[in-house]
């Protein structure tokens, strides 16, 4: 090691003792073991810190991201757009240095970490996307990508599921491109691990499918962390774990226990830290002109790099015109143009047909002219009709199952996996468009992972089938109750449930057209007619009154396949005299930011509002006055059956709307859509 290597390393446990210290809250253990690995890992990757959307470059991922006061020092110290004021800001309301890393306050931060185990699932997501990337665009002679993973984990992202489905995978498909750095400190807020973590980590990834290497004193065996990413690299065929032994809080007078873990350090320990590495005590966030200078070095270097691809690419597009065209619209962010002419429109005198079929229909019309088009399914390809005839398995080539330019992802039993992994292929950039199949029930399986899609505004797509009681048998160990309210209540989140083939065309426009928050979209097992009143146009505003007519006594607003249940409700009504129009809500999110005007229009002054889904009524006050649903579990038979056993006929909802129309008669009805603020 040499002395500028000691003097940036010692820098870089400062200033994140520093900015801990500043807060008065955060975790500085892990930033004094672990800055020896930040040193040598980011020596050895390609970035540039002015150009964060470089396609090509090498990405970092703090799955332990409580470590991010060391994540905040690196990209300080290479010049990204984060300054030594950034980090005496640490935890502040407003600041770029917040107690996660957050992708979206400060470019050079891949993902959004903290609840671990997803960021190392995420890293997964995006090595897939390099080697998808790579085989669909890489010549002989040119590498247009070529680039690997790297990713920081700690015993508590080991220990939690979400980690596991994603590294077998990642060890199923070969994902040579990936190496992780297991921060093997043997401490977490417990205490020593051996309370709870005794598995032999080493042997577990090995039986996934990944290479191992074991670096024993990884708080300053520099020359051992970077001969390990060299033998990382020449294993193409394998992720790597290398196991990184260090002591929590090197250097600390608490090093090696768990309450050096989540609490700044105390005053004479950090005088003691700084005098040990020979730092001035009484000065804070201090950068060694030394410092600045040999990571300036590496930075010009990239940028070297950086710039002989982009020449590249130049006689990249000159060799090959069409793959050229094609890649630099990818990378403007940009759709095909006239994509949208391959969706279907439909009309009454179209077959009724399951919502889950109908979007079938679109993935098939969809695949051949959206080459960013990716995803796959848990397990349920027949079931969520997700795979398009002609697609390519992506799967490793000596599988013999499919190659790496393949976009269908067999994801296996992994639901929770499957999405942090689509939050990685979203990350990567490429304009990717990726979507995932299961059971709407078991997209809770995968919450956390959904929290982070929309709190880091990745626009996946989730394709959740079998939405409701209507899939009959299964019984309610499958049939969601509560899955609609969960996932509508989160914020920037798109939660679409159509109602037939127009609804379900424009959920997939909407979808693939915003570039800043998830969508899932909830489809039926059983037949579904195509509405009277519906357009794709009508649709995309989420909202929109599908059965109309003048002076309605009562409106009935409803979504997916209670909606034609609901119109035929509103003739019955229109028999014994009652007036009723029906609003199809097909999604929640896309109405709410119609504007309000739009939104009165629908559901206006003067008129009860009777709110009829299948699901748990919570939620439904926000549009209605009173709510027709279901607050208990399901059953077990025929679907068509459970919707009578339970009153979701059209007799149903035509007595509780009668009843809706005498209660609020002559009573002054407003519209819920207007509040105080």
């Amino acid at each position: 090691m040499t002395d500028i290597d000691q003097l940036a390393i010692a820098t870089i446990r400062l200033l994140s003792v520093d900015q801990v210290d500043a807060a008065q809250s955060g975790h500085p253990g892990a930033p004094l073991g672990l800055a020896p690995a930040a040193h040598a890992v980011f020596k050895k990757m390609k970035f540039n810190p002015k150009n964060t959307n470089w396609i090509n470059r090498d990405r970092f991922i703090l799955s332990n991201g409580h470590a991010c006061a060391l994540l905040y020092s690196m990209l300080c110290l290479y010049g990204y757009a984060l300054n030594v004021d950034d980090l005496k800001q640490f935890r502040q309301v407003g600041s770029k240095t917040p107690g996660h890393p957050e992708r979206l306050d400060v470019p050079g931060i891949e993902v959004t970490t903290g609840p671990l185990g997803q960021g190392i699932s995420n890293a997964v997501g995006l090595a897939l996307a390099q080697r998808q990337f790579a085989a669909t665009y890489n010549k002989p002679d040119f590498p247009i990508c070529d680039s690997f993973v790297y990713a920081f984990l700690g015993d508590g992202c080991l220990m939690e599921g979400v980690a596991s489905e994603a590294s077998s995978i990642a060890g199923h498909l070969q994902l040579g491109n990936l190496i992780a750095f297991w921060d093997d400190n043997k401490i977490t807020i417990d205490g020593d691990t051996a309370v709870a973590f005794t598995e032999d980590v080493e042997a577990r990834y090995r039986a996934y499918g990944w290479h191992t290497i074991h670096i024993k004193e990884g708080d300053n065996d520099l020359e051992g962390i970077a001969n390990a990413i060299e033998e990382a690299k020449k294993v193409t065929d394998k992720p790597t774990l290398i196991r990184l032994t260090t002591i929590i809080g090197f250097g600390s007078l608490q090093q090696g226990t768990h309450s050096v873990h989540g609490a700044a350090l105390k005053a004479d320990d950090i005088k003691q830290l700084k005098e040990k590495n020979g730092f001035n005590p009484d000065e804070k966030f201090i950068i060694p002109p030394e410092v600045t200078a040999d990571y300036a070095k590496h930075v010009a270097e990239n940028q070297k790099i950086e710039s002989d691809w982009n020449k590249l690419v130049v006689e990249y597009k000159k060799k090959y015109p069409t793959e050229g065209a094609e890649l630099a619209r990818r990378l403007e962010g940009k759709l095909p143009e006239g994509w949208k002419d391959a969706l279907p429109s439909y009309t009454p005198k179209d077959k009724t047909q399951a919502t889950r079929a109908l979007s079938q229909t679109v993935l098939e019309k969809l695949y051949p002219v959206i080459p960013e088009l990716i995803g796959g399914s848990a397990d349920l390809t027949g079931s969520n009709l997700t795979r398009a005839t002609e697609a390519v398995d992506f799967q490793p080539p000596s599988s013999k199952l499919g190659d790496y330019s393949g976009r269908y992802i067999r994801y296996g039993v992994r639901e929770h996996g499957m999405g942090a992994i689509m939050n990685g292929i979203a990350a990567f950039g490429a304009n990717y468009k990726n979507f995932g199949g299961t059971f709407l029930n078991f997209v809770s399986y995968a919450a956390g992972a959904v929290r982070l899609s929309a709190l880091s505004h990745h626009p996946v797509v989730w394709v959740a089938t079998h939405d409701s009681i209507g899939l009959g048998e299964d019984g309610p160990t499958h049939q969601p109750v509560e899955t609609l309210a969960h996932f509508r209540a989160l914020p920037n989140m798109s939660v679409w449930r159509p109602a037939d083939g127009n609804e379900v065309s424009a959920a997939y426009i909407a979808a693939l057209e915003t570039d800043s928050h998830p969508s899932i979209i909830a489809l039926s097992r059983q037949g579904c007619p195509h509405l009277e009143g519906s357009s794709i146009e009508k649709a995309l505003k989420g909202g929109y009154t599908v059965h109309q007519v003048e002076n309605p006594d009562i409106i009935i607003v409803s979504t997916g396949s209670e909606v034609n249940i609901a119109v035929e409700g509103a003739k019955q009504l229109a028999n014994d005299g009652i007036k009723a129009n029906v609003v199809s809500m097909a999604d929640f999110f896309t109405f709410d930011n119609q504007p309000l005007s739009y939104q009165l229009s629908v559901l206006p002054d003067g008129v009860p509002i009777m709110s009829f889904e299948v699901m748990s009524t919570f939620g439904w006050s926000k549009y209605s006055h009173e709510h027709f649903g279901m607050n208990r579990f399901g059953m077990s038979g025929k679907g068509p059956e459970i919707y009578k056993a339970l009153g979701f006929t059209p007799e149903g909802v035509a007595d509780k709307a009668a009843k809706t129309v005498q209660f609020y008669k002559n009573k002054p009805v407003v519209s819920p859509l207007n509040k105080a603020f």
